[in-house]
């Protein structure tokens, strides 16, 4: 005996599949095109940065002083110079997440804050090397940009 299906059934099952088909691909097409949302993200910084020209002194320690001159705190940053390495660059404030970072006396991390700021390195307890940066009221003047519609 023969178990036999009733058609009708048959036909659902394929018109679910096509419904099913059609909404798949409804869903996967784009939809009318949106203007496209930018975030944006801007960090202040100074590079400093110190080396001895001729190599002469072998392995030093290079002590980065940055001064806030508003606030008048300053901050510190200690850096091992390898023999045949010469010199070093430092970024100024750097992350606090990092191994070395400038740090307050107290521990306080750098930050970039608008205003004049001064600084040195000292290698043997003696300035070597020097000068003056600020950082602007506004970090993130951000200009927008708009696409012409084309008619």
């Amino acid at each position: 005996m023969g178990v036999s299906t009733p058609a009708f059934s048959s036909r659902l099952t394929s018109s679910l599949r096509v419904a099913g088909l059609g909404l798949g691909l409804m869903l996967l097409t784009s939809t009318a095109s949106q203007a496209q949302t930018w975030m944006v993200s801007t960090d202040a910084f100074m590079k400093l940065g110190v080396m001895d020209k001729f190599g002469s002194l072998g392995t030093y320690t290079a002590k980065f002083v940055v001064t806030n001159n508003t606030s008048g705190k300053t901050y510190f940053l200690t850096k091992e110079i390898a023999s045949g390495q010469n010199g070093i660059d430092v970024v100024f404030p750097s992350e606090p997440t990092e191994a070395d970072y400038f740090k307050a006396e107290s521990g306080e991390a750098a930050r970039a804050l608008p205003g004049p700021y001064t600084w040195e390195c000292q290698v043997s307890g003696k300035k070597v090397v020097g000068g003056k940066f600020s950082f602007p009221e506004t970090f993130n003047d951000v200009t927008t940009l708009v696409a012409d519609k084309k008619k």
